[in-house]
C-alpha cells in the first residue's frame, strides 16, 4: 500500500472496491434471502436480530456527534438520529421496523426485549458502536461509507421481499422503501466529509480499515444468524 496521498479519484475507488469484495449483500444468507429461500422461522430471527443494529444505529451516530468539534458536520450528522429516532411528525426508522416485526408475526416486546438475539449478533453491534465511540470522528464517519452500497442493496431487498415474501403485510416494508431515498443522501453526505477530512496518508488509510472493519461487523452479524438457522438460512 502506498504511503503517500491519494488523489480523490483513487481514494474513492479505494473506499468503493472494498464493498465490491466485502459487502454483506454477498453473505450466503443474504443471497438466500434475496432468492426467496429463507423460511418464516428464518426471516423472523433476521429481522430480530437486525433490530439490535437498527435500534444501535443513533447511538452509534450521537456517540460521533459527540466527539466532533465541527459545527457543520454536526449539522448534517444528526439527521440521522432524527432519521431513526423520529420526531414529532415522523415516526423514524426504528419505529417503522418494529412495524416490520409485526408484519413477519414478532411482537414489539420481543424485539425491545431482545428475545431472540445471538450472542454473536450484540458483539458485533456492541463492538461498532465502541468503535465510533472511541475513534477519531472523521474514522467513524468512514466506517459508515457501507452506505455507498446500501441503495441497490435496498432495492433489491424491497423487490424480493414484495415477490417472494408475500406472508408479509406490505405495510410493514415501509422501512425498505424510505431507505432507498435516505441511503443515498447518506452516502453522498459521508463521503463528502470522509473526502474532506481524511486528508492525510494516514487517515486515508485509516478510513479504508474503518469501512473494511464496518463490512466485517456486518458479515459477522449474518454469520451469527445463519448459525442460528442453520439450512434455514
Amino acid at each position: 500500500m502506498t504511503t503517500g496521498l491519494w488523489d480523490r479519484e483513487t481514494f474513492v475507488q479505494n473506499l468503493r472496491t472494498i464493498g465490491a469484495r466485502a459487502y454483506h449483500d454477498k453473505h450466503p444468507c443474504h443471497v438466500a434471502m434475496n432468492e426467496g429461500r429463507l423460511s418464516p422461522e428464518a426471516v423472523r430471527g433476521w429481522v430480530a436480530n437486525r433490530f439490535y443494529y437498527q435500534r444501535n444505529i443513533p447511538v452509534k451516530d450521537a456517540a460521533i456527534v459527540s466527539n466532533c468539534p465541527v459545527p457543520e458536520v454536526r449539522r448534517v450528522w444528526i439527521q440521522r438520529i432524527l432519521d431513526h429516532d423520529g420526531t414529532a411528525r415522523d415516526e423514524g426508522g426504528i419505529e417503522a421496523w418494529l412495524r416490520l416485526g409485526e408484519a413477519c408475526g414478532l411482537s414489539r416486546d420481543e424485539l425491545i426485549e431482545d428475545r431472540h438475539l445471538q450472542p454473536g449478533v450484540r458483539f458485533a453491534v456492541d463492538a461498532y458502536v465502541n468503535f465510533a465511540r472511541s475513534q477519531p470522528w472523521p474514522i467513524a464517519i468512514a466506517s459508515s461509507l457501507t452506505e455507498l452500497f446500501a441503495p441497490d442493496l435496498m432495492a433489491t431487498r424491497l423487490a424480493a421481499f414484495e415477490k417472494f415474501y408475500a406472508w408479509i403485510d406490505p405495510g410493514g416494508l415501509d422501512y425498505f422503501r424510505r431507505r432507498t431515498t435516505q441511503a443515498q443522501r447518506d452516502s453522498d453526505e459521508a463521503l463528502a466529509i470522509t473526502l474532506e477530512y481524511c486528508n492525510t496518508p494516514k487517515l486515508q488509510r485509516e478510513a479504508v480499515r474503518a469501512l473494511e472493519f464496518k463490512c466485517d461487523v456486518l458479515w459477522s452479524m449474518l454469520d451469527a444468524i445463519h448459525h442460528a438457522y442453520g439450512e434455514n438460512c
